[in-house]
């Protein structure tokens, strides 16, 4: 079960998410508990298996934005990088920052 100290833990500013949800915490909890879930991180790792950098920034950048309303942070922290990587059309094997994204994600699928 997702708790608040338990995303403070993983890393995320519960604090700031928190703040975003007018400080109502199951609120809070059931939108950090459903963006793991975001197909945004389906649709960015089939764009970039595809080599559609446009495609893949649309995802990256929908996820920036769910990620850091919740203030998820370190999953947010990977997915600006590859977002900033994506608007600038930087030509490069984009293969571990996509699995390190999806190894953060996976961690906080487990403390669901």
């Amino acid at each position: 079960m997702l708790t608040i100290d338990a995303l403070k833990e993983f890393g995320a500013n519960v604090d700031e998410g928190l703040a975003r949800c007018m400080n109502n915490e199951a609120l809070y909890l059931r939108l950090a508990g459903t963006v793991v879930d975001e197909k945004n991180f389906d649709r960015l790792k089939d764009a970039l298996s595809a080599n559609n950098l446009d495609e893949a920034f649309e995802a990256a950048h929908a996820l920036k934005g769910a990620l850091g309303n919740l203030a998820i942070t370190p999953v947010y922290e990977k997915v600006v990088e590859i977002t900033e990587l994506l608007r600038a059309r930087t030509d490069m094997d984009y293969t571990a920052l996509e699995a390190e994204i999806e190894g953060k994600r996976e961690e906080l699928r487990k403390l669901l």
